[in-house]
This record gives structure tokens, C-alpha cells and sequence, in this order.
């Protein structure tokens, strides 16, 4: 017994030393094996505890039948397979017909969207978009309860809207911290796509702060969305709302891998708003602007491509009483930089009416700090084109950057409100490879502010030593940089 226990005391030395040794000979093999497995993430859960937050917005109007839209027919087949009503397309009566004309006036479907509680007592978010224009809201529940809602309000320009129905101890979702959110986080949304009720579809974040052109910076995912997804909760896996399903990149008219979500940070503040007093309430400074290049950057010594480019200023609007001037760079604002143009009208829209704020922009070579009285956003009002009179009798001044101009009258100056500058009477060259055009009025050059002709011919023929000329140039309402290379 003792010679047995001996035996099995060396073999078991003898086993655990052979897997040092192959553990120290197959390293990788080892540290393969101990590896953590990554699995995908489990969405069930998820969906279990926000899915009854989500509701089905259907809208009408009442429309001619006969006014019905086209829709493609394998569209409408699919539809139909699903027993789904089309949108815009009169209902079959009994006997399984068409309606007809005798039906006009009545409630016709619009659309279907989708939205999200925010509050146990029957606020809805959504977008804009999908209650725009209704004469009737329904909202359908995961219960499968129906429920007429009344718009609280719309906000266009974020397409932000709130709805109200009558109902009580409903499931608000959990709002996110968008600060937290990172690219390649996955995330989910639920909707209606196409009037399918609580769809899920998956992805991850491709980008933040995605510049669209519109009021706010969007959430890019690769989320399934279609029509009907609209107004839906985007959702992380912390189950918080971190966005509203808004837009599509798509040139089918479906989903083709690239979907826009509105950061709830963002629309929640516009929520409540519209929840307080039904709209929004924006600040405005009275200025049209465009991009900073970064051939006019470079050109004008601004280093790198920043700020937003005053192309024109309101007339006795805000910026144009604090002294803002067409071609100036707003590079900040109270002290917060502006990177790019669409921070500007971003940050002035969050600045209360009546504050006084400071810009600070890049003119002629220097920075300018100028203090303004944000005034309250109103409407957009039709730009006032400035009337083009007769040139003045003196004579033209002609420069080899291809540019033959003249002086402005007093009656010019005070039509474009400007102080100074030439108006260009031919171009060739370099200055018509630029885009210069007849007519446009020549402001500065190289940051040098241009008073005549006179001026004018001294400054162009230092400048044309230039690697590039830059061209503060005024054209009807607006003003821009144009660039010009010389020809050596």
C-alpha cells in the first residue's frame, strides 16, 4: 500500500511538471485558452423594460380621396400581405371597394410615426415631422389602447413635438446622458416601421455631432430606420434614451445603412419648453454666415479653418448695432469657442432674448471683442437685394490680377452701407479663374481695407508678390473671401 501511494505521488509530480513544460513550450496556447470570450450584447432585457414606454403615432387629415398619393406597388403589395392601411390612400368601403367621391372632407390616414412617454401622466415626445399638419393625432399603446392626443406643440427647426394624451400610470423611459455616449457603442431602436408596431432593430454610434445643416448636431448610427421610425426612442444598453430617431440617408427612400438621431439633451429642452408655453423661445444676432475655408484661413492669417464667416448683417439688427461687419469671423462667443459656422446659430439659439453677450471676431489681421443684445428668433425675412446704379464718371483703374474697377458713388456707399470699396467693371485672368464676377464690390485686400480705385491699384500691385490674394469681395446681400493665385 505504502509502494502504491509512492507510485501515484511521482506520477502526479511527474504529470504537473510535463504541463509546465508545455504550458512554457505552447505560451499562446496557454494564454488563447484563458482569454475572456466576448459575447454580443443580450437585447431581450432591453426590450422587455422600455418596449412598453414606445407608442404608434397615427395621424389624419381631412383630404379629397381622390388626391391620394402614388405609392410603388410592390410597396403597397408588401402592405397589403401585412394587412396594413396605406398612408394617403382612401380606405375600401364594405362591399371592398374604393371609396368614392362621396367621401370627401372625411378623415383620411396621413401617415405613422412612432414616439416615446416622458411622463406617467400621457406627455409624448415625437418629431415635427410626423404630427405636421394632422387635424387628428392617435396614439396606440402596447396594450393595444387607442387614444386621441392633442398637440401640445412643434418646433420645425429642431422637429422636436410634444403630444398629450389623457391616460395615467403609463411607463416613462429613462433619459441618457449624451456626454457619455461613445462611437461604436451599440445602441437600439423601437418603432413602427412602415406601421409595424414595436419593431426592434440594432446597431452602434458611427458618429456624434454630425453636422447635417440642421439646427442641432445629430447622432449618426447604423440603426435599421425607416419610414415610420420616426419619432422612436434611440436606446443604450443601460436602457436610457439617448436620442429620437429623426432622418435617413437614403437614396431609395428606405434604409441604406446611415440613420440621423436628434440627442435627447438637446430635444429635451426644446420639450420642455413646448410643455411650458408651446414653442420655442431663440436667441438671434441678425447675421448671415458661410464657412471658413482653409485657403481663406491660410490667405487672411487665421491659421486654421475656424469660426463662422459673416457673409451679410441685418440691418439695424443686432450684430449690426454692436458694429459686426460683413467679412468678419466670429471665432467666439461669450468666451466659447466657434469651431465651425453651424456653432454659431446653435449657440445664439440657446442664448436668452435680451442677454448681452460678447463676440469676439477676426477682422483684417486682429481679434475684436464686440458686445451684443441678443434678440428674440422670429421668422427668416426676404433679403433686400441692393439696386445697382450707374458707375460713377471717374475712370476705371485697371490691375494685372485681371481686375478693372471703379470707384463708388456716395449714393452707392450708402445703398450697400459700406464705407468704402471699388466696384469691378472687368474681369480676365486669374481673377475670373477665382469666380470673380462683374459687379461685385472689392472691400479689402489682404486684410487691407480698400477706400478707391486709387487705393485699390497700390494694394493689388504690392499684393500680386503674394503666394495667394485674399479678396474680401461683396455681391448683392452677401459678402465672402475669394481667393486669387497670381499667374507668375
Amino acid at each position: 500500500m505504502i509502494l502504491v501511494r509512492s507510485w501515484a505521488g511521482h506520477l502526479a509530480l511527474g504529470l504537473a511538471c510535463l504541463t509546465l513544460v508545455v504550458g512554457a513550450l505552447h505560451p499562446l496556447t496557454s494564454q488563447a485558452q484563458a482569454a475572456p470570450t466576448v459575447q454580443l450584447p443580450d437585447f431581450t432585457e432591453l426590450v422587455e423594460r422600455v418596449g412598453p414606454s414606445v407608442v404608434n403615432i397615427r395621424t389624419t387629415e381631412r383630404r379629397n380621396a381622390a388626391a391620394a398619393s402614388e405609392v410603388d406597388p410592390r410597396m403597397e403589395e408588401f402592405l397589403r400581405r401585412f394587412g396594413i392601411p396605406m398612408p394617403n390612400r382612401p380606405q375600401p368601403d364594405r362591399r371592398g371597394g374604393p371609396r368614392g367621391d362621396d367621401d370627401d372632407g372625411q378623415p383620411q390616414q396621413r401617415g405613422v410615426g412612432s414616439g416615446f412617454v416622458l411622463t406617467a401622466d400621457g406627455f409624448i415626445m415625437t418629431n415635427a415631422h410626423v404630427v405636421e399638419g394632422a387635424d387628428e393625432v392617435i396614439v396606440t399603446l402596447t396594450d393595444k389602447r387607442e387614444l386621441k392626443a392633442r398637440i401640445v406643440g412643434a418646433d420645425k427647426r429642431s422637429d422636436v413635438a410634444v403630444v398629450k394624451i389623457d391616460a395615467s400610470g403609463l411607463s416613462p423611459v429613462k433619459v441618457g446622458d449624451v456626454n457619455r455616449l461613445k462611437v461604436g457603442e451599440w445602441v437600439m431602436a423601437i418603432g413602427s416601421p412602415f406601421g409595424l408596431d414595436n419593431t426592434v432593430t440594432a446597431g452602434i454610434v458611427s458618429a456624434k455631432q454630425r453636422d447635417t445643416g440642421d439646427l442641432l448636431p445629430l447622432i449618426q448610427t447604423d440603426v435599421a430606420i425607416n419610414p415610420g421610425n420616426s419619432g422612436g426612442p434611440l436606446i443604450n444598453l443601460r436602457g436610457e434614451v439617448v436620442g429620437i430617431n429623426s432622418q435617413i440617408y437614403s437614396r431609395s427612400g428606405g434604409f441604406m445603412g446611415i440613420s440621423f438621431a436628434i440627442p435627447i439633451d438637446e430635444a429635451s429642452r426644446v420639450a420642455d419648453q413646448l410643455r411650458t408655453s408651446g414653442r420655442v423661445i431663440r436667441g438671434r444676432i441678425g447675421v448671415q454666415i458661410g464657412a471658413v475655408t482653409k485657403e481663406v484661413a491660410e490667405s487672411i492669417g487665421l491659421g486654421q479653418p475656424r469660426g463662422a464667416l459673416v457673409l451679410s448683417v441685418e440691418k439695424d439688427g443686432p450684430a449690426d448695432k454692436a458694429g459686426v461687419e460683413a467679412g468678419d469671423i466670429v471665432v467666439k462667443v461669450d468666451g466659447k469657442a466657434v469651431e465651425k459656422q453651424g456653432d454659431l446659430p446653435r449657440m445664439a439659439g440657446s442664448i436668452k432674448p435680451g442677454t448681452r453677450s460678447v463676440l469676439q471676431v477676426f477682422r483684417r489681421g486682429s481679434t475684436k471683442d464686440l458686445t451684443v443684445t441678443v434678440a428674440e428668433f422670429e421668422a427668416d425675412r426676404p433679403t433686400r437685394r441692393a439696386g445697382a446704379e450707374p458707375g460713377p464718371t471717374a475712370p476705371a483703374a485697371k490691375s494685372v490680377l485681371g481686375l478693372t474697377v471703379n470707384d463708388l458713388s456716395d449714393a452707392q456707399k450708402k445703398e450697400l452701407r459700406v464705407r468704402g470699396g471699388v466696384r469691378v467693371e472687368a474681369v480676365d485672368g486669374a481673377a475670373a479663374r477665382a469666380g470673380m464676377r462683374e459687379g461685385d464690390i472689392i472691400l479689402s485686400i489682404d486684410n487691407t481695407e480698400i477706400v478707391d480705385s486709387r487705393q485699390f491699384v497700390t494694394v493689388a500691385t504690392k499684393a500680386e508678390k503674394a503666394r495667394a490674394v485674399s479678396v474680401l469681395v461683396r455681391r448683392g446681400e452677401w459678402t465672402n473671401y475669394l481667393v486669387i493665385r497670381p499667374t507668375r
